[in-house]
């Protein structure tokens, strides 16, 4: 996460060079990768490429820069330095040829500038051609194209008219030209006789000439330049000056704040704060940071507006002015701040679930110390930081400028964290800020594991968050650990009571439906009931309806009739001969066996009788003087 190494088989090599001290060896990895180097001195920041080319013609007359503010710094003894893999390059150029070498870890756009000085042509203008994988653009890695160690390149410059050898010819001969600079320092009234060679730049005069005035090169205000000087990077040989003597005047550009004695006065103070030469940072304006925002100068010409508002009454928008203005001073890349109060920060951090829990990170700014703006600018906004800490905190700032918004913060501290730590912040002086806080929530209260002050390094800085990280890992385990054991024996519980009510709901049908059960036997029951009743009616009536039976010494014609049942059964009746069927029908339906759901018939022949006409007579169907019948059901 802070070194950015992907391959393990490094990453062991250089623990088995420090001895397995992780430390160590990390501390050898940072400097290189993010062009920072702790010594003893101090922190000093890399400037420039670390190999050019090898038959650069203007290596002798960059020599008197070398005191420039930006120089590379010996590590320490217990820095470990990688090796980095060297490739070659021959750059081919109409009728010349350039050796360059570079790190893989460079860029393309860097050999354009090595080829700018070299060739003396705009690497806006260059098209470089020859990569075995294509077409590449300016920010590609050299790693990224797995080159071999000996590569051979082309310049074409499309954009550019072909040169006479004539204007070749004039303008290799300027460059190996020699110029005299009679440079006046306008506020002492003294003049410098400086030697440059046609191929060094404008910047380079201005760099050395801050070496005699100590007029920083972003303060300078000449004059006497040619009206076609109107880049810094051009050479002196292109730049239009009058050969072999040019002269020029440089003062101080005023300022409309502070006066000259001011400004010396602040710069001595802050020698004395970094332990450095006042060069270290001449070229602080390369990382978008102004003289005074470099070394922490406050004035009020430099801050256009405060971080945050006095007596805001919604911490939401205190906090967006102060995301707003931290961006405008110190860029984009910088910290995702928590947009809300502190009290909706700590809901975020800490009250979700547990793998899900982060630190929280406060940070307390302070306009008016002399470390604020070396923190925000060179660790704050570290690349390998606001990774780190978009990761694994939310992050929460408060500026403690204003006296009224300090005083809002310490109650809220108190609340949050108890008297003892509020007290501490309090007791805390105004060049001891920018404060750093590593909260950490735990069950019943939150815990600050560190406070980090501003006189750190981006190393220290690292070393602090990714230690509160451990202690804070070790927690989180835990808290997972009792998270999941309580939400197995919330699931369990859940299952039996998902368990119990689904019994429940059984035995609930089951009732349910044994209920229905007897209700539907009671109502056909009760309809078995209504329906015997009522053929017993029926019966009844029927019985009641027949005509007597006559005797058997009845003078009239007597049919005697034998009905067998289906159970067995024989039931016997005289009828008159003259008697309709139907009254025979009767009969038999006043015995239980209604004709419609039974159907009579005779034997010899055999025939169904319920087909007959029931209005015929005894005699007529042939019903007499006697007969035997049987009952069968219809189907």
């Amino acid at each position: 996460a802070c070194t950015g190494i992907e391959n393990i088989d490094e990453a062991i090599t250089l623990l088995e060079q420090n001895n397995w001290d992780l430390v160590a060896a990390i501390n050898g990895v940072i400097p290189q990768e993010n062009g920072i180097l702790q010594s003893e001195y101090g922190v000093e920041t890399l400037h420039g490429p670390a190999y050019g080319p090898t038959s650069h013609s203007a290596a002798a007359s960059s020599a008197p820069s070398s005191s420039s503010a930006f120089r590379h710094v010996v590590p320490s003894r217990q820095i470990v330095e990688r090796q980095p893999r060297m490739l070659d390059f021959r750059v081919e150029y109409r009728d010349r040829n350039v050796d360059v070498v570079l790190e893989d870890s460079s860029a393309v756009g860097d050999i354009k500038h090595i080829l700018e000085n070299e060739l003396q042509i705009p690497a806006s203008k260059m098209l470089l051609k020859g990569w075995k994988t294509g077409d590449v653009d300016d920010s590609t890695v050299l790693k990224s194209l797995h080159l071999p160690k000996n590569n051979s390149l082309y310049v074409l410059t499309p954009d550019l008219p072909p040169p006479s050898s004539s204007h070749s010819g004039a303008l290799q001969e300027s460059l190996n030209q020699n110029f005299m600079l009679i440079v006046t320092h306008r506020e002492v009234q003294r003049e410098y006789n400086l030697n440059f060679s046609g191929s060094s730049t404008i910047q380079e005069v201005k760099r050395n000439v801050y070496d005699l005035t100590s007029i920083p090169v972003r303060h300078q205000l000449w004059e006497g330049w040619p009206p076609s000087a109107t880049d810094d990077s051009m050479t002196l040989a292109v730049s239009g000056l009058t050969f072999p003597c040019h002269r020029l005047t440089v003062g101080r550009r005023s300022s409309p704040v502070q006066t000259r004695e001011q400004s010396e006065e602040q710069c001595t103070d802050v020698h004395m704060v970094s332990d450095s030469d006042g060069d270290d940072f001449e070229d602080a304006t390369e990382f978008g940071v102004d003289d005074g925002e470099m070394f922490g100068v406050a004035s009020s010409a430099l801050r256009k507006s405060p971080m945050m508002p006095e007596n805001a009454e919604n911490e939401g928008d205190a906090l967006l002015q102060f995301t707003a203005e931290f961006s405008s001073r110190y860029g984009d890349c910088h910290p995702v701040y928590f947009i809300g109060s502190l009290e909706a920060a700590f809901q975020e951090a800490f009250y979700g679930k547990a793998r899900d829990r982060k630190l929280l990170a406060i940070y307390l700014h302070h306009d008016e110390s002399v470390l604020t703006n070396v923190f925000c600018s060179q660790m704050l906004c570290a690349e390998s930081i606001v990774s780190y800490l978009s990761q694994n905190f939310i992050t929460w700032a408060w500026d403690m400028t204003k006296e009224a918004n300090r005083a809002r913060f310490l109650t809220m501290c108190t609340r949050h964290f108890g008297s003892v730590v509020a007290q501490t912040i309090r007791t805390q002086k105004t060049d001891q800020f920018p404060l750093f806080l590593i909260i950490m929530g735990k069950r019943s209260s939150n815990e600050v594991l560190n406070v980090i002050q501003g006189n750190t390094t981006v190393d220290e800085l690292m070393m602090r968050l990714m230690a509160a990280m451990e202690i804070f890992s070790a927690q989180q385990q835990e808290d997972i650990k009792d998270e999941d054991e309580r939400e197995a024996r919330e699931n369990v519980k859940r299952e039996q009571d998902e368990a119990y009510r689904i019994s429940l709901e059984a035995d609930r049908a089951k009732r349910e439906a044994q209920e229905r059960e007897m209700a539907e036997q009671f109502r056909l029951e009760q309809i078995r009931k209504e329906q015997e009743e009522e053929r017993e009616a029926i019966r009844l009536s029927l019985e009641q309806s027949l005509p007597p039976e006559p005797k058997e010494e009845s003078t009239e014609s007597v049919s005697k009739l034998r009905i067998r049942t289906p159970s067995g059964e024989f039931f016997e009746r005289r009828f008159l001969a003259s008697s309709k069927l139907q009254v025979v029908f009767d009969f038999v339906a006043s015995k239980g066996y209604p004709w419609e759901e039974y159907k009579l018939l005779g034997t010899f022949p055999r025939r169904d009788v319920t087909q007959l006409d029931p209005n015929k007579s005894l005699l007529e169907v042939k019903l007499y003087p006697q007969e035997t019948l049987f009952l069968e059901a219809k189907e």
